[in-house]
């Protein structure tokens, strides 16, 4: 149970609060705005450090595609700069607050902890793949920085893809500097109704393929057949034209369309609306090889799970289902089928802290893990148990 919320104003205000908690044995949650407190497992601390009085854009060049800002600074803040320059987040992070039901929008300090990326990560990369600095201050309450502020640099060990997706257990993040690219002029999108699951992976498996640059890869289930979008983001008259030869060469999979103009429709399935889930429907993603999604889904729909959608050319499956250990348990054993790994994403607090809400690391790797640990945050001070019990 956490008894209150600090909200430091500075980095080395941070610093001083984790120096002091080290001292203490205090174990503490660290969270932006808290939009993603109901995401793995619920922290075993007593005091919540809130990283929201860091905030603001600390450096931003639009030639040189490199923005900076403070670990608490809102996403749309970011995103509002950048759209008045012509330019975007390439990973194309997920709003996820109404899935969580939060009252704050996320933090981009809380984005890069949990490395959330939307459909253009099929194309362009993950969240972690576009952090080029990060400032941080460890379970000692040392402040340390990796990376830079420039696109080419040399500093090490890089911390930063090590911090992205640590969910606050190694650090906390002060500061981040990300490349950002220029927004796409126009949006088009293919669909294909398709017969099955398995039809429409081998659609979007052709459209990712083929040489017209689909930025977007995505299934919708509906009955016993689905439909395939693909995307395609550039100058209008260009993506006018590839979404044409795209079209035709889809005919094979079934009845295609081009719509045009539909950021709508990949805003939604960045946040996951699609999935249709209730508010206490628990949520699992998926990752496998897209060839196994139908599999994926047949076994959970098997176990009672009615709701899917399948991004990243079915290699990321959501599904969501009513709250049990016996859904849970499905979507392990699916997981493990396909050889692929799962999150339970989204969960009531009894469930998330009874199970497991990720795999069991290798034992080769839950040693890395560990001596990592050990350097970064020996006293387990940072979100304990939001990861794995007892960690």
């Amino acid at each position: 149970m956490l008894s209150s919320t600090i909200v430091p104003k500075s980095e080395d205000a941070v610093a001083s609060l984790v120096a002091a908690a080290a001292a203490q044995g205090e174990k503490l949650a660290i969270e932006g705005n808290g939009s993603k407190r109901a995401l793995l497992r619920p922290v075993q601390a007593t005091r919540t450090v809130s990283l929201r009085g860091l905030s603001g854009i600390t450096l931003y060049h639009p030639t040189e595609l490199i923005i900076s800002a403070r670990a608490g600074t809102p996403l749309p803040e970011i995103e509002a700069a950048l759209a008045e320059k012509g330019q975007h987040l390439i990973a194309e992070p997920p709003d996820l607050a109404a899935l969580f039901g939060a009252s704050r929008p996320a933090t981009i300090g809380g984005i890069v902890a949990t490395n959330l990326s939307g459909p253009r990560r099929i194309a362009w990369g993950a969240m972690r793949d576009h952090v080029m600095g990060i400032r941080a201050v460890n379970g000692k309450g040392e402040i340390f920085r990796s990376g830079g502020r420039v696109l080419k640099n040399v500093t090490g060990l890089d911390l930063c893809k090590l911090l992205t997706g640590s969910h606050g257990t190694l650090g906390v993040i002060t500061e981040v500097t990300l490349k950002v690219l220029p927004a796409p002029k126009a949006t088009g999108t293919v669909s294909i109704r398709v017969a099955s699951l398995e039809q429409g992976i081998a659609a979007l498996s052709a459209g990712l393929g083929s040489p017209f640059s689909v930025t977007g890869a995505a299934l919708l289930p509906e009955g016993e057949g689905a439909i395939a979008h693909l995307r395609i983001e550039d100058f209008e008259e260009s993506v006018a034209y590839r979404c044409g030869k795209l079209r035709d060469d889809m005919a094979r999979f079934g009845e295609a369309s081009i719509t045009m103009d539909t950021q709508p429709l990949w805003q939604g399935i960045r946040d996951a609306e699609p999935l249709g889930a209730e508010p206490d429907d628990a949520i699992w993603r998926v990752s496998v090889q897209p060839s196994a999604a139908p599999g994926v889904v047949a076994a959970l729909r098997a176990a009672g799970g009615t709701k899917f959608l399948l991004d990243w050319g079915g290699g990321l499956v959501w599904a969501a289902a009513q709250a049990s250990e016996a859904a849970h348990q499905a979507v392990v054993a699916a997981a493990a089928a396909a050889q692929g790994t799962y999150t339970l994403f989204r969960a009531p607090e009894a469930l998330r802290g009874s199970v497991a809400v990720l795999p069991e690391e290798m034992p080769a790797l839950a040693a890395i893990a560990r001596r990592v640990k050990a350097v970064m945050d020996p006293a387990g001070l940072l979100n304990p148990g939001r990861m794995r019990a007892g960690q």
